[in-house]
């Protein structure tokens, strides 16, 4: 049932997003796509490899995020603006607020590793996930950088990028995604290790 309501109220947010989205709509592709292509591949192995309760609510949490990025365009979510105005800031942090959260992914990585491999609880756990979620991060920013390339720059590539005239944003956003990650699993792997325990021994 609880997968059921993610299922349903990411759709909702998905929906609410392609609704006359402020940049262009190749813009709202861009930055989309990532979140559906996700959730397509979880729907389609959810019943030959259910994830815990916990994997699925992150990954709701980081495709809303991406629906909410695709919709305003990521420097201009107007939550984020009206930090920026309060804090008198330089820039809308609603980027790299979201590469602190898609941190929260190595727990889903943990996961699949912990299921699927012969790893084990421990340090080269920890090192493996962390690496993985930092060469995702950056894979994520060549991705940007060929979008850019291959559009040549327009408006809508620099939407996607969204650096907002910092030369090292793509340092900042690797560094947020590896820091997001280091905390995710310093917080979570517990009530992981619980929930892992719990819910497949249903299964």
């Amino acid at each position: 049932m609880i997968h059921l309501f993610l299922l349903l109220f990411v759709t909702a947010v998905f929906i609410w997003s392609m609704i006359k989205p402020v940049g262009r709509y190749l813009t709202w592709a861009l930055e989309v796509s990532p979140a559906v292509v996700g959730l397509i591949i979880v729907i389609a192995t959810y019943n030959k490899f259910r994830l815990t309760t916990l994997s699925y609510t992150i990954i709701a949490i980081l495709a809303i995020l991406m629906f909410v990025g695709g919709h305003y365009t990521y420097s201009k979510v107007p939550l984020f603006n009206w930090i920026k105005d309060v804090f008198n800031l330089k820039r809308n942090h609603y980027d790299r607020f979201g590469h602190l959260l898609k941190g929260l992914f190595a727990i889903v990585i943990r996961e699949i590793l912990l299921r699927k491999t012969q790893i084990t609880k421990g340090p080269w756990l920890f090192a493996i996930i962390t690496s993985i979620s930092l060469a995702i991060a950056s894979l994520y920013e060549i991705i940007e950088w060929l979008v850019s390339k291959i559009t040549k720059g327009g408006k809508a590539a620099k939407d996607f990028l969204g650096t907002q005239g910092d030369i090292w944003d793509t340092q900042w956003d690797m560094s947020f995604a590896l820091v997001g990650s280091i905390l995710a699993l310093l917080i979570l792997s517990k009530l992981h290790n619980r929930l892992l325990k719990k819910e497949l021994l249903k299964d």
